[in-house]
């Protein structure tokens, strides 16, 4: 019986079945590749970048997390700094690296959420980045130096009132977690304070400790020794419960500010299209990690909180605190150009 499809269009139908099952090989290939890749992940070394100088929060927790990690998969976790333009750069160029998981962001809320609020930055904070897991939380010390007229928070609020501008505080960069902390702050009391931005929590630190800027809100785990040997004063904590390395030290709360809170944290991230595997790897295993008893016991000496938990949880932080710290930038008047 002669059919009656026509010739050309027999021969289409064969040519579209034939593309679509070499489509469906090449795709189980590609998919057979990436979980093959996933089961051998890592097989080099890999980079995790601080996008500020070494020294600060950010960088002593992941140091201590890519340690671990080292030790576990016996292939090196190398941390590299690449600070500069208040975390951008190092954040941009993690947005922009090859989606493989092997250059990672360890992050805090600055860069990855307040910068893209107060000013242009060169990366979209959720089309870039695939959340891997939020690593720990440690509140920021008010610190000052010893020369400032000011054993409280009480008095230094009156010392600013009686001087407007004259106090300066120095941060990691416009746009971190202690620029703000510090913008909150001067809002909240009612006072005028003059911000200096620095490329990194250690040389903001260094100038603090010698005087060319008077107070700073900086990580517990920056400030402590610094504390305990006499050449910083500690005035509060900014978090809504004592520190239990602290315990003596009021909250920036109970010291004179109603309502005042801050409790930075510091996560791990991947640039987005990293496999699915290979972040949920990586989240696993560094909460894994975490919540030894030995990685808690040197976080808590930092003055940190061990966190882990899953990249969807992490995600849904994130999500959280853009809205959050969107109303303080709005309440602050911070805007960078």
């Amino acid at each position: 019986m002669t059919s009656l499809v026509p010739t050309s269009v027999q021969t289409m139908t064969k040519f579209r079945a034939a593309v679509s099952v070499r489509f469906a090989a090449a795709l189980c290939a590609v998919l057979f590749g990436l979980c093959a890749h996933a089961q051998d992940y890592p097989s080099r070394p890999v980079r995790i970048v601080v996008p500020f100088a070494p020294g600060g929060p950010n960088d002593i927790i992941v140091r201590l997390v890519a340690q671990k990690l080292t030790e576990t998969w016996e292939q090196p976790f190398l941390v590299e700094n690449r600070p500069g333009a208040g975390g951008n750069i190092g954040t941009d160029f993690v947005a922009k690296a090859a989606p493989d998981g092997y250059t990672l962001l360890s992050v805090g809320p600055g860069s990855l959420i307040i910068n893209p609020l107060i000013g242009k930055v060169p990366y979209d904070t959720t089309r870039d980045f695939a959340p891997v897991t939020l690593m720990a939380r440690a509140p920021n010390a008010l610190v000052a130096h010893p020369s400032l007229p000011a054993g409280s928070v009480k008095e230094l609020i009156e010392f600013a009132r009686s001087q407007p501008g004259r106090v300066n505080y120095g941060s990691g960069g416009s746009g971190s977690t202690p620029h703000l902390a510090g913008a909150m702050f001067a809002a909240m009391a009612g006072i005028a304070l003059t911000h200096v931005p620095y490329k990194g929590t250690a040389p903001a630190t260094a100038d603090l400790i010698g005087g060319q800027v008077q107070i700073a809100f900086l990580g517990i785990p920056t400030v402590l020794p610094y504390v305990k040997s006499g050449k910083l004063r500690i005035l509060a904590v900014t978090g809504k419960h004592r520190s239990p390395e602290l315990p003596g030290v009021p909250t920036v709360d109970e010291a004179g500010v109603p309502g005042y809170e801050l409790s930075p944290w510091y996560g791990l991230l991947a640039p987005a299209g990293t496999p699915r595997e290979i972040v949920v790897r990586l989240g696993d295993e560094v909460s894994r990690s975490l919540r030894t008893a030995e990685m808690k016991e040197k976080l808590a000496m930092q003055g940190a909180e061990v966190v882990g938990g899953s990249p969807e949880e992490f995600a849904a932080l994130i999500q959280a605190d853009s809205s959050t710290w969107s109303r303080v930038v709005k309440d602050a008047g911070i805007r960078i150009e």
